[in-house]
């Protein structure tokens, strides 16, 4: 059996005991939360720890719908197709809420029009990861090879986050990188320690639990300064000054929810953001509780919206 198929036996098991808990604890319908990623993601792990707290909170089973592929524009396109009611919802990250509107042409929705937000789920962070076979071991240095090799430090992206970072980078610290597009973590992860690729970014539990194994390097995180969930590891933004990306997700629904009932599942979210056992849970992925109210939780996707569509405008983006 290969791993893909192991982590999809894992989810679904973890969907079944989820399910079976909270029909135990005897509650009403299902609430369905479609996530834009595959099994087995540090996002879907996440997720599944809070909705865990959140259907015990709440008496009412809370199954996960895995719906990865587009950015997220298939996951966005199922919640519009659902009843305002409550009873699907989704995690909204930083790509389908506040990237794809600079990276993506013709997008088929609209964050103000086409989405209740119910408040912020996590906030998480990157680790950018080079291959043992390029001569550097610090960001700074990672910078200065790149700027002395310009058009010839390939950088790999898979998704629309990555794409805008590395824009980024090449923006705030004047590089040119060879930007090379993938279609997976993995893929791009299993390059970058073969050396067939020089650098990408990845998700902060697969870049700490690579360096560890000593199959590439890590520099920096994509934070704004350190944090206790990387000991040793600096900010990106101590070299380059304003290059930080906080990978969040929030929980939102279809457009038109009811106020009372975006009320009370905010209340359910932040109790377990805000419980012990699940803050505990959560650093094991090296991800932090972000509790808000929703009216907080529109403006920060409203900000970060306008913040990406100037970054990717600078760069050159353009939506295709």
């Amino acid at each position: 059996m290969d791993k893909r198929t192991l982590l999809k036996a894992a989810a679904a098991l973890s969907l079944a005991l989820m399910a079976a808990t909270a029909f135990a604890q005897g509650g009403g319908e299902p609430i369905r939360i479609i996530i834009p990623l595959s099994p087995g993601t540090p996002s879907d792990f996440a997720t599944r720890i809070v909705a865990t707290a959140m259907g015990e909170n709440l008496k009412r089973p809370i199954i996960i719908d895995n719906k990865p592929g587009a950015n997220g524009i298939l996951a966005m396109q199922e919640l519009m197709r659902s009843k305002p009611d409550g009873n699907t919802l989704m995690l909204g990250g930083i790509s389908p809420m506040a990237l794809n509107v600079s990276v993506v042409k013709n997008l088929p929705y609209d964050t103000r029009k086409d989405v209740t937000p119910i408040g912020g789920i996590y906030n998480a962070f990157q680790g950018y990861i080079v291959s043992n076979q390029l001569p550097v071991n610090s960001f700074a240095e990672f910078v200065a090879y790149a700027k002395k090799n310009p058009g010839k430090v390939s950088a790999g992206h898979y998704s629309a986050l990555t794409k805008i970072q590395f824009a980024a980078l090449g923006r705030l610290a004047k590089v040119d990188l060879l930007m090379v597009p993938y279609k997976s973590t993995t893929t791009t992860a299993t390059d970058v320690m073969g050396g067939t690729l020089d650098v990408s970014i990845v998700d902060s539990a697969t870049a700490i639990n690579m360096a560890k194994g000593g199959k590439l390097k890590v520099l920096a995180i994509s934070l704004p300064e350190r944090s206790d969930l990387a000991p040793g590891l600096p900010a990106a933004s101590e070299t380059v000054p304003g290059l930080a990306v906080p990978a969040w997700s929030g929980l939102i629904g279809p457009a038109n929810m009811p106020a009372d009932v975006v009320q009370k599942l905010n209340a359910s979210l932040n109790a377990a953001l805000r419980d012990k056992a699940t803050i505990a849970k959560l650093a094991e992925s090296a991800v932090q509780p972000w509790p808000t109210t929703p009216e907080q939780f529109a403006k920060y996707i409203d900000a970060e919206t306008a913040r990406w569509k100037k970054v990717a405008q600078d760069a050159g983006i353009h939506p295709e």
